[in-house]
């Protein structure tokens, strides 16, 4: 965590990775199947536990080893005070989360199958948030990385792209939940990092290469990761593990990706061991709660 000692100018602090994305609480609950368009199952269980994209990154990529600060939102309901004590709680640094008044925080619906399939709805209230937390008075904090999701407002993420790209920051886009990406967004990602269902909706690899993209990893669940780097192809397999929920899958590596970048690993080392991270996230339930530890990541790959 930053020592509160620290300079009052905010943005003179370094950091290894600023995350700038999305705070819900996750409303979770197990059914034995997911239910078809107009049908009602009965669910086995329910939680509610601290998510959204943004936070379970910052999460991850604390959890790495890497100091982490969130750039975000939250309302000034109970669920933002649980979600700001989860991130001090983390050892991430919440200067850059904002309260907005009268508007209630994130939250997100998710079912989860004896499969470890899931679906899920996202409700983004403070999420939706514009110009509190990346205001001309606040800059964006310096880290050797700024990863960023779209769970916020695509302007707000060019923005702190820029602002990112500006003093020097490598700059990581997972585009979930996938949509059509501004230009002025394309232009100022040096890595996007989608799953194989949210590539596919932009358009496939070689749109996105199309688009001026020349770094592409693409996270394809028990076949693994495949990525692109100005025209050329690599892969590495999944881990095998036994999935009990897949929901924090992608955040684990996300995460583990840009702590390891930030590091000073070479993409490929970073790869493998996000990959690791997040085959360990499936085999655990929820989404904050499955991110695993620098050290059980490490043991893991002692015994792969």
């Amino acid at each position: 965590m930053v020592d509160p000692s620290l300079p009052s100018d905010r943005a003179a602090i370094e950091f290894d990775v600023v995350v700038l994305g999305s705070l819900n609480v996750d409303l979770v609950a197990r059914t034995p199947r997911l239910p078809r368009p107009g049908e009602t199952v009965i669910g086995s269980s329910f939680t509610q536990v601290a998510g959204g994209k943004g936070l379970n990154q910052a999460v991850a990529a604390s959890r790495a080893g890497a100091s982490v600060a969130l750039v975000g939102a939250v309302g000034d309901d109970d669920a933002g005070v649980f979600l700001r004590q989860v991130v001090r709680a983390e050892g991430i640094d919440d200067r850059w989360l904002e309260t907005v008044p009268g508007v209630p925080t994130g939250r997100a619906l998710i079912t989860v199958d004896d499969d470890a399939e899931n679906v899920i709805v996202v409700v983004p209230g403070a999420n939706a948030w514009e110009d509190d937390a990346l205001g001309d008075d606040s800059p964006l904090p310096y880290g050797r990385v700024t990863l960023a999701q779209l769970e916020v407002p695509q302007s707000a993420v060019a923005r702190g792209f820029a602002s990112a790209r500006a003093i020097g920051s490598i700059t990581v886009l997972n585009p979930a939940p996938a949509a059509q990406l501004m230009p002025a967004l394309v232009a100022r990602c040096d890595l996007v990092v989608p799953n194989e269902h949210e590539l596919e909706l932009l358009g496939g690899a070689e749109e996105v290469e199309r688009l001026g993209i020349e770094r592409l990893i693409v996270t394809e669940g028990s076949n693994g990761v495949t990525w692109f780097t100005h025209g050329t192809t690599h892969h590495h397999d999944a881990f095998v593990v036994t999935p009990v929920d897949t929901t924090g899958a992608g955040d684990a590596f996300c995460g583990n990706l840009c702590a390891e970048v930030a590091a000073g690993l070479p993409l490929d080392e970073a790869i493998r061991y996000a990959t690791a991270a997040g085959a360990l996230a499936t085999t655990t339930a929820g989404a904050v709660p499955s991110l695993p530890h620098r050290h059980d990541v490490d043991e893991y790959l002692r015994r792969a």
